[in-house]
C-alpha cells in the first residue's frame, strides 16, 4: 500500500514522500478540495475530521484485499476492525453507525438496520472514497459516527480506454480447497461531443476458509449474518453522461450488487468458539443479495442562484440471511416449529426487501456582496423508503414500514480573516412513519430463572397493532479552522446527527424479550385475550440525536505530515442490544477517543508511517442519569487498534510495503453486576510486492504473514462468541489498462 496523492485530513493529515515532494513544487493542502460536505471546499476550510482516498491509494488496497471494509478498517483509526465476512455486523465508526453513501446517494435501510454495503461495495468502480467524521445530518439521518461517500469513477477525454485487473487468493491451509478468483473490466470513455461512459463489470468467488490454526471456519459465525465462504458475487456499474454548454450536465448511472453464499454446514454455537458442525448439513436457501441503484443527476455551476446539483435516486434491495437452528445460549430464540422436540421451524430465514426513492436538492450561493468570501449551501432532501421482512413461507417478522421524509438544510461559511474560517448550519428533519397492523410469528424460546435453570418457552403468535407516528427536529452544526501558519491547521466544532433506531427490530421483536407473553410448551396457548395484542406505541423507540465534539492539529513540516485529534460524543437516547437477552434499550451514553496517524519521508524511496485509535464508551444501565457502564463490545470490540508500515519504492518500478496490524482486547463490566465477556488483543504482519510487467502490473501480497491465530474482536462482538480471523492468505495478481 502506498500513500501516493494520498492526503487524510484532519484525523490524517499527511502525504507520501512523492505528495511531499510535489507539495515543494507548490500543491499544498488547501488545494485540496472535498464534495462530502455537500458541496465542493477546500479541506483547510472544514472544521471537521475529513478523509481523502484518491485511486491510486483504492488500487494499492485491492492488492492486498478487496472489501471496502478492509480498507477503511486499515485506513481509519476510528473505524473497527474488518469481521471478514459479507455482513456488516457491529463494524462501526467512533463506536457509532457509520452512513454509507455512493456517489452521495444512502445504500442504507434505515428502518431495519442490517447492512452488507461495505462487504459489496466493487473498489474497482471507485475513484474516490471520502469520509467525515462525526455525527453529521447533512445526508440525511443515520449518520451517528460519520459519513462516507465512494465516489466511482468518471471518464477521461479520448477514446474508450480498458483496464482488467485479475487476482487469485488462497489460505496456504489449503491451497486448493480455499482458491478464491477475482476478476474486473472497466471500459471508460468521453467523445468531442460531450457524451462520455464508465461500465464496470466484476465478478469473485470463493471457497472454504481457514483461521490461522488450520481450521475451517462456519459459514455463520456470527448468527444470521453470512460468512466469507462458499460464495459467487457480481457487480455492475453503468455510467452515461452529457456535458451541455455552461457548465451544465446530466448523468444517468446504474449499480447492481449480487451475492450469493451457498454453506455446506450449519454452525456450531456451543463450543468455545464459532466452528462448522460437520454433523449437520445446512438444509435453508441460500444467502442472497440482489440490490440495484439507479441515480439521475443534474448541475449547473451558472445558476443564477450559484452552484446547482439536483439527484433523484431509487434503491431496490433484497437480503436473504441464513437459516439458523435452535442452540442455547447464542441462538435462544427462534420461529417455532410445533414440535418442541425440534423446535426451529423449516421457514427459520429470513429475506428484506426495501424500496427507497428521492430527490436531493443542493444550491452551494456566493454571498460576496455582503462578505467577501462567504458562502451558503442550502437545499432540501424528500425520501420515501418501504421495509418489509418475511420468513420463507411468506409470514411477516415484522411490521411492515412506510416512512417519507422532509428536510431543509443551511450551512454557512465565513472567512472571518485571512487565518479564521468559521462554518455553521442547521437542518431540519421531519419523519412521517406508517406501521402496519401484522401478526407476530409464533416463537420458541429458552430462559435461564435464577434457581430453576434454563425453562423453555412458547411465545404464541402476537397481535401488532400499528399506527401513524412523526419524528422532528433541528440538528447544528458550528466549528472553525485556524492557520497558524501556511503548513499548520487548528480546527474545532460541534456537530449533531440525527437517526431513528432500528424501526424494524423493534416490532420483530414485539414481546418476544418479555415472559409475560410466553406460555409453557405445555401450554403453548395460554395468554389471556389481554396479552394476546400489543400496540407499537408501547415498544416503538425514540428518535436519537447525537452530539460530537472534536478538536484536533494537522499539516506537517518538510518530509512529515501528521495529525491527532480528540473527540467525544453523547447521546441521551443511545442503542444498545443484548445478544443473551435479546433486549434492546435506550439510554443515556458517552463515547471519548484520540486518533493519531503521521508519516515520514525518510528519502525518494522509502516511507515510514503509523496509525493509532484509541476510543472508550460509558452508559448508563438503569437510567438513573449516571454513566456506570462500559458500552457493550458490540459498540466498542477493541478500544485500542494502530498499524505501522514501512513503503520502499525501487528505481525500477518495484514497490515492497510491509505492515503490522495490531489491536488491544477488551475485559470491561457492561452492566451493573459487571458482566464481563472477554475478548483477546492480536498483532498480525501483511506484506505486498508488485513491480511492472508486459505494461502492466504484476502484485502479489501475503497477509498474516505468520498465520497467527487471532481472535477477530468485531465478529466476536456481534454474540458475545469469540470467533476467529482469517489465517495467512496469499494472492497474485495482474492488473493493465490498454
Amino acid at each position: 500500500m502506498r500513500y501516493s496523492k494520498f492526503v487524510l485530513i484532519p484525523v490524517v493529515g499527511f502525504m507520501s514522500s512523492q505528495a511531499v515532494a510535489q507539495q515543494s513544487a507548490g500543491v499544498t493542502l488547501d488545494e485540496i478540495t472535498v464534495t462530502a460536505a455537500r458541496a465542493q471546499r477546500l479541506i483547510s476550510d472544514i472544521p471537521q475530521t475529513v478523509q481523502v482516498v484518491e485511486q491510486k491509494e483504492i488500487e494499492e488496497q485491492l492488492k492486498q484485499n478487496g472489501s471496502a471494509s478492509a480498507l477503511l478498517a486499515k485506513l481509519l483509526p476510528g473505524f473497527s476492525v474488518s469481521n471478514q465476512t459479507i455482513s456488516g455486523a457491529s463494524e462501526s465508526y467512533r463506536g457509532r453507525d457509520l452512513l454509507v453513501l455512493m456517489d452521495g446517494v444512502p445504500l442504507t435501510t434505515p428502518l431495519r438496520d442490517v447492512s452488507r454495503i461495505l462487504a459489496l461495495i466493487d473498489l474497482n468502480t471507485v475513484e474516490r472514497v471520502e469520509l467525515v467524521a462525526g455525527a453529521s445530518s447533512l445526508y440525511g439521518a443515520g449518520a451517528t459516527g460519520g459519513t462516507v461517500n465512494f465516489i466511482t469513477k468518471k471518464a477521461q477525454p479520448g477514446g474508450p480506454r480498458v483496464s482488467v485487473n485479475t487476482a487469485l487468493r488462497t489460505f496456504t491451509a489449503d491451497p486448493g480447497g480455499s482458491l478464491a478468483p477475482e476478476m474486473s473490466a472497466t471500459v471508460s470513455g468521453k467523445g468531442t461531443n460531450g457524451i462520455d461512459y464508465v461500465f464496470v463489470g466484476s465478478g469473485r468467488g470463493a471457497q472454504k476458509t481457514y483461521d490461522g490454526a488450520g481450521r475451517e471456519q462456519p459459514s455463520d459465525a456470527m448468527l444470521g449474518q453470512g460468512g466469507g465462504d462458499r460464495l459467487v458475487s457480481g457487480n455492475f456499474l453503468g455510467k452515461i453522461g452529457y456535458d451541455f454548454d455552461g457548465g451544465k450536465r446530466i448523468e444517468a448511472s446504474v449499480s447492481q450488487f449480487y451475492l450469493d453464499q451457498t454453506p455446506k454446514y450449519l454452525t456450531d454455537y456451543s463450543g468455545a468458539y464459532a466452528k462448522p458442525d460437520f454433523t449437520k448439513p445446512y438444509t435453508g436457501q441460500s444467502v442472497l443479495e440482489d440490490s440495484r441503484s439507479f441515480q439521475l443527476r443534474y448541475s449547473d455551476t451558472d445558476f443564477v442562484l450559484g452552484n446547482l446539483s439536483v439527484v433523484g435516486f431509487y434503491n431496490d434491495i433484497k437480503k436473504r440471511f441464513n437459516y439458523s437452528e435452535f442452540s442455547y445460549p447464542y441462538n435462544s430464540l427462534v420461529y417455532y416449529s410445533g414440535n418442541p422436540r425440534s423446535p426451529t421451524s423449516s421457514a427459520n430465514q429470513t429475506t428484506l426487501y426495501s424500496e427507497r426513492g428521492g430527490v436531493n436538492l443542493s444550491i452551494d450561493t456566493p454571498l460576496d456582496r455582503i462578505w467577501n468570501g462567504a458562502k451558503i449551501t442550502w437545499g432540501s432532501d424528500v425520501t420515501h423508503d418501504k421495509t418489509w421482512q418475511t420468513l420463507t413461507d411468506g409470514r411477516d417478522v415484522f411490521t411492515p414500514l412506510t416512512q417519507v421524509t422532509t428536510a431543509g438544510f443551511a450551512l454557512l461559511q465565513v472567512p472571518i480573516t485571512d487565518r479564521l474560517t468559521a462554518r455553521g448550519g442547521v437542518r431540519y428533519e421531519h419523519f412521517d412513519l406508517s406501521v402496519d397492523n401484522f401478526l407476530r410469528p409464533s416463537a420458541y424460546a429458552a430462559v435461564a430463572f435464577p434457581g430453576l435453570g434454563v425453562v423453555p418457552l412458547v411465545l404464541p403468535q402476537l397481535n401488532v397493532v400499528g399506527g401513524q407516528y412523526e419524528y422532528a427536529s433541528p440538528t447544528y452544526n458550528l466549528g472553525a479552522t485556524f492557520k497558524l501558519n501556511n503548513k499548520i491547521d487548528l480546527f474545532g466544532g460541534f456537530s449533531q446527527g440525527y437517526a431513528l433506531p432500528d424501526v424494524g427490530a423493534y416490532t420483530r421483536r414485539a414481546g418476544l424479550s418479555s415472559t409475560a407473553y410466553a406460555c409453557p410448551v405445555a401450554t403453548p396457548n395460554c395468554l389471556p385475550v389481554a396479552r394476546q395484542t400489543i400496540s407499537f406505541s408501547s415498544i416503538a423507540p425514540e428518535a436519537q440525536i447525537v452530539n460530537n465534539y472534536e478538536i484536533g492539529i494537522r499539516g506537517g513540516d518538510g518530509p512529515y505530515k501528521g495529525s491527532i485529534t480528540g473527540f467525544v460524543s453523547t447521546s441521551e437516547k443511545g442503542v444498545t442490544f443484548d445478544p443473551v437477552t435479546n433486549l434492546i434499550s435506550q439510554q443515556k451514553e458517552m463515547i471519548y477517543g484520540v486518533e493519531y496517524i503521521g508519516e515520514m519521508a525518510i528519502n525518494r524511496n522509502f516511507t515510514l508511517g503509523t496509525t493509532i485509535g484509541y476510543k472508550e464508551g460509558r452508559y448508563d444501565t438503569n437510567k438513573d442519569g449516571v454513566l456506570d457502564s462500559w458500552l457493550p463490545n458490540n459498540r466498542i470490540g477493541s478500544p485500542v487498534r494502530g498499524l505501522i508500515f514501512g513503503d520502499y519504492r525501487f528505481d525500477n518500478g518495484i514497490k515492497l510495503r510491509i505492515e503490522g496490524e495490531g489491536y488491544a482486547g477488551r475485559n470491561r463490566g457492561i452492566n451493573l453486576t459487571n458482566t464481563v465477556y472477554p475478548i483477546e488483543g492480536g498483532f498480525t504482519m501483511n506484506a505486498a510486492l508488485s513491480g511492472p510487467v508486459y505494461g502492466g502490473e504484476a502484485y502479489a501480497a501475503v497477509n498474516n504473514l505468520f498465520d497467527a491465530e487471532l481472535q477477530n474482536p468485531t465478529a466476536t462482538s456481534v454474540r458475545n462468541l469469540p470467533v476467529y480471523s482469517w489465517g495467512r492468505t496469499v494472492t497474485v495478481g495482474y492488473r493493465k489498462t490498454f
